[in-house]
């Protein structure tokens, strides 16, 4: 007769009442003993509580948003007679990333080996398996999942936790650390950005918490590391797009019929893509040694999703192969998915270049950050009629921002200067896109 047993919440200290972020098993699944069941997160710390001993979840008794205490059941577990784990009475404790503590130095438990200053924090995925080299770190499917999302080589990250267990800090450490390491120029006259100091706001007023979103925490990691290792310049431009317009409208009633939404979004993907051919080095990226250039021979466009949660920017295929009419579709779905939550990993990369459309909220320009690997995004305000003076006299035009955001060890200035005026020229006279 099958052993049914129950899982509790071990001994978590003086919390009551935490949340539950993530349950990592479904029913059916077959666990071993100190495999991770699901993860608690308080205001100060993340806690995965592992499997006191092996066998089948048959019942799961809480979700996602539940609070528990200690001895709040979990699940019935099916047992298979395997040893009780010794360490399974207290969960895995790690501080969490919204936690001020300063970063810890390199000598102390916890800490990891810095990567060579020109590494990229890359690990190559094939679906949702890691390399051979990263499946022998012992570290949880959690974890192993934020690892990659940050893009981090597990393999090379020293655990703290139980047993050289990998845990969230660990990870967190490691990008800090590959983050803070100076560049070598040679000198020892390089500059390390300061921590941020640890201020108590309350003493000057009432306050509130309020914890990142999971993207936001995820995507800060990623903008951080993009922001101080790539040297920004934004070339700023405005293209004429009144002639543009009126054929979007023209055309958009019959495509509205098709449940297809035609919008300028579609027709600057298709520019994109024209441009990128003309100026090969925009669909490019630098290697990891930082001295060849990677040219790509197929064109993937990233288009940045305002979310509730955060930014997302899923990545459209082959742009170069498709009609105005099959991008707009494309991009509503991929879109709808995004806001949805239903996006796959693989959706959200391969990209050649990104575009982040701000038009339908407002703005004249602003500085979008390259989304690394790639080496240029471009950045879309909103259009607006102006005053444009042609052929002896002042007539209205409607005059759309743009704003493009190159990675200057890569590009000049004179390129992207020709880059942006040869996407307005597109977007003036769609025309040319058939070409």
């Amino acid at each position: 007769m099958a052993d049914i047993k129950q899982v509790l919440v071990p001994d978590i200290g003086d919390y009551k009442d935490v949340s539950i972020i993530e349950l990592m098993v479904k029913v059916g699944d077959t666990v071993n003993a100190e495999d991770s069941l699901l993860t608690l997160e308080t205001d100060k710390a993340a806690m995965e509580v592992p499997a006191p001993y092996a066998g089948v979840v048959k019942e799961i008794k809480v979700k996602v948003g539940d609070k528990v205490s200690k001895d709040t059941l979990i699940l019935l577990l099916e047992s298979t007679g395997a040893t009780i784990a010794p360490a399974a009475d207290k969960p895995v404790v790690q501080e969490a990333a919204t936690s001020p503590s300063p970063q810890p130095p390199a000598s102390q438990k916890g800490s990891t080996a810095l990567p060579p200053a020109n590494a990229a924090l890359t690990v190559p995925v094939v679906g949702e398996r890691m390399s051979a080299a990263a499946g022998k770190a012992h570290a949880s499917p959690a974890i192993r999942r934020f690892a990659r999302e940050l893009g981090v080589p597990i393999a090379q990250v020293k655990g703290s936790g139980m047993k050289g267990r990998v845990t969230k800090q660990d990870i967190q450490n490691f990008v800090k650390a590959a983050l803070a390491q100076p560049r070598s120029s040679g000198n020892d006259n390089n500059l390390q950005v300061l921590a941020m100091p640890l201020i108590d706001f309350a003493k000057f007023g009432t306050i509130e918490t309020k914890p990142l979103s999971r993207i936001k925490k995820l995507s800060g990691a990623n903008l951080h590391r993009n922001w101080v290792s790539i040297p920004h310049i934004t070339q700023f431009d405005e293209a004429d797009i009144t002639d543009m317009e009126a054929f979007r409208k023209q055309i958009g009633a019959e495509y509205t019929r098709q449940d297809t939404k035609i919008t300028p979004l579609a027709f600057m993907l298709k520019a994109a893509v024209a441009a990128l051919q003309k100026f090969p080095e925009f669909n490019a990226s630098l290697d990891a040694s930082g001295e060849n250039l990677v040219l790509k021979q197929y064109c993937h466009v990233g288009v940045a999703v305002d979310t509730p949660d955060g930014l997302m920017v899923p990545v459209l295929r082959d742009v170069d192969k498709k009609g105005i009419a099959q991008l707009a579709k494309e991009l509503g779905e991929i879109s709808a998915r995004a806001r949805a939550k239903k996006i796959s990993a693989a959706e959200m990369q391969g990209g050649c270049f990104s575009i982040s459309s701000l038009g339908g909220i407002g703005g004249t320009a602003f500085t979008p950050i390259i989304n690394a690997p790639e080496v240029a995004i471009l950045g879309v305000s909103r259009a607006s009629l102006k005053p444009i003076y042609k052929d002896g006299e002042f007539i209205p035009r409607l005059m759309l921002p743009l704003s493009l955001s190159y990675d200057h060890r890569v590009i000049d200035g004179a390129a992207a200067a020709r880059f942006i005026v040869y996407f307005s020229q597109l977007l003036a006279d769609a025309r040319q896109m058939a070409l």
